[in-house]
């Protein structure tokens, strides 16, 4: 029987010295898959985005989660978005899809914490959270 023909972007882990391969999950019948997934904590600030008061609260938050947010794991990619058409802000960490699971086991760590001092902020709102897939194509 011939081995099985993997994907070339097939992720490769090590478990007890047995080499494994994680091929991408298809999406779209196939037209589309996905190897990292994100976590989004997002929110509404007040203001003006040059001058915002608590665009710059959250900015600080960020500013002492973010060497936490990049340890949940080693290929951890943290992007920061900020509209101020309207007035969003959001926080996205991407993981391979591998590390997804024991992040999430852990309850996205430092999820809640962060989420509640920006929620103490004033002039923040609608704090919220998602999980979605994002692929660099």
């Amino acid at each position: 029987m011939a081995p099985a023909v993997l994907p070339t972007n097939a992720a490769t882990r090590s478990t007890s010295g047995l080499s494994l391969r994680m091929a991408d999950v298809p999406l779209a019948n196939g037209a589309m898959s996905f190897n990292r997934v994100c976590r989004e904590w997002r929110c509404k600030y007040t203001g003006d985005k040059s001058d915002s008061e608590s665009l710059e609260a959250i900015s600080k938050v960020v500013d002492e989660y973010l060497p936490t947010i990049k340890g949940v794991s080693k290929g951890a990619t943290v992007n920061r978005l900020v509209c101020g058409g309207c007035l969003d802000f959001k926080l996205m960490t991407t993981v391979p899809l591998d590390d997804f699971g024991p992040w999430e086991e852990k309850g996205f760590a430092p999820e809640a914490e962060f989420l509640e001092k920006i929620k103490a902020i004033d002039g923040v709102s609608q704090v919220e959270t998602q999980t979605i897939t994002n692929m660099e194509i």
